[in-house]
């Protein structure tokens, strides 16, 4: 190769990194501005009944705190006015809502406190005849929970690892898809957001026990990942489609599988079994539902197994070789097809997986969840590395902590905006990522 396009080619890794990291952080900062609530009312135009309160610390209002309204088919976000007042419309009177305020969102050092209640930060709200009901949750003197910073950054460390582990299974399936085929992949997003919708119909609409629900259902995404592959992408690849033209055919299926899951599902907040498992204290002030724990060793046993398929099977080490250059591969006598069409399958089957255990890490599934999530998975693979499966975990890991430790020090709203803005100033000394290489080209 001259010396001219030698230098161009390493160049190019460079700008692509630089321009996806750069768009990736604009789209965070318009998707979560736009997406946090900043109203004190919400549905009260919708619906015909209403759960309102306040909330006060030593009788001086509380602006920013974060509430939800759930039951009887809704689950709606509210956050208080400068009153510290806020409203929520509801479908139905004569019922009970529970009302449930997010401590993370109280001024640092705060929490609601009742010796005789468990969970006092959580009340019912019973809506009578005359369509209305109050919440009010006034914070005195007595009820300051004061938390040290130490405590407060082991529990954020702890939920970022359990993040990071989530992110990654579903950043390895998209990095090794970019490794493959060139392609990124926008509706990666669309597939993690499937496995949730898929387990809610098995087990919530179907009637299948949990643990029967969610392995059909991740078996049920590896089979569209084939699907997905067969039908569109292996016959585009076939015609020489440019990778540009690709990308945009994935934006398109993806805003189209996104109005799919919304006309079925509907636009609220579904919760799946056992999402409402309540915590269990294990040391200090660290404190993790069964399902957190089980969340947790998944995605430990799921990444160590999926490391030693990539190190020592033969289809695990074929697909590493077409990562690192894939017409070498192919001269090499590597059924490229074969592989990428396996690598599809595990990346479906590893989204699924991924969509579940965030449906419970939110708590609850919607139909656009996989929008911002998808945000983080490009980071996550930039950041770790374009094409590299390790990087995708390493870089997963990384954005898994600052999402929550950032938290200590910036509004809970702006928390997935933070990685974004790190992995600029990141790949700004390191453009090839955590575990890229320079002269990798694609």
């Amino acid at each position: 190769m001259p010396r001219s396009r030698q230098a161009v080619a390493t160049r190019l890794p460079r700008a692509v990194i630089l321009l996806f990291a750069t768009l990736a952080a604009a789209l965070a900062m318009i998707t979560f501005a736009g997406g946090a609530a900043v109203a004190d009312e919400v549905d009260t135009d919708k619906y015909p009944y209403r759960v309102s309160g306040n909330v006060q610390l030593d009788g001086e209002p509380l602006e920013g705190v974060e509430l939800t309204v759930s039951g009887n088919g809704i689950d709606s976000d509210v956050t208080t006015d400068a009153n510290g007042q806020w409203a929520v419309g509801v479908p139905e009177r004569n019922a009970t809502y529970t009302v449930t305020l997010n401590e993370l969102t109280l001024p640092e050092g705060i929490a609601v406190v009742d010796e005789t209640d468990d969970t006092p930060n959580v009340k019912d709200a019973e809506v009578g005849p005359g369509g209305r009901a109050t919440v009010n949750f006034f914070i005195g003197e007595g009820e300051r929970n004061v938390t040290s910073f130490a405590d407060q950054l082991i529990q954020r460390t702890i939920t970022g690892l359990r993040f990071g582990l989530m992110l990654a299974l579903a950043a390895v399936g998209l990095s090794l898809v970019y490794g493959t085929t060139g392609l990124s992949n926008f509706a990666h997003g669309e597939m993690v957001t499937l496995g949730a919708v898929l387990t809610f119909a098995l087990s919530r609409l179907a009637g299948w026990p949990i643990y029967v629900a969610i392995p059909v259902a991740i078996v049920l995404c590896a089979v569209f990942g084939f699907l997905l592959d067969a039908g569109i992408w292996r016959p585009l690849r076939r015609r020489r489609v440019g990778v540009v033209q690709l990308m945009i055919v994935s934006i398109g299926l993806a805003l189209a599988i996104r109005y799919i899951f919304q006309f079925f599902i509907g636009g609220g907040t579904s919760q799946l079994p056992g999402a409402d498992a309540q915590p269990i204290p294990l040391f200090g002030v660290v404190s993790l539902s069964v399902i957190d724990m089980v969340s947790t060793g998944i995605s430990i046993v799921v990444i160590v197994a999926f490391a030693l398929w990539l190190l020592f099977t033969r289809i695990g080490k074929a697909t590493r070789a077409i990562s690192d250059n894939p017409s070498l591969a192919s001269a090499s006598g590597i059924d490229v097809d074969h592989v990428v069409r396996i690598v599809w399958i595990l990346a479906g089957g590893l989204a699924g997986l991924a969509g579940v255990l965030y449906a419970y890490y939110r708590p609850g599934l919607k139909w656009d969840m996989g929008t911002g999530f998808l945000l983080l998975l490009f980071a996550a693979v930039t950041l770790g590395g374009l094409g590299t499966a390790f990087g995708a975990l390493a870089g997963s890991i990384v954005i898994g902590l600052i999402v929550e430790v950032s938290t200590l020090w910036i509004p809970s709203d702006l928390k997935f905006a933070a990685p974004l803005v790190v992995l600029i100033i990141i790949l700004l000394f390191r453009p090839q990522g955590i575990l890229g290489r320079r002269e990798r080209i694609g």
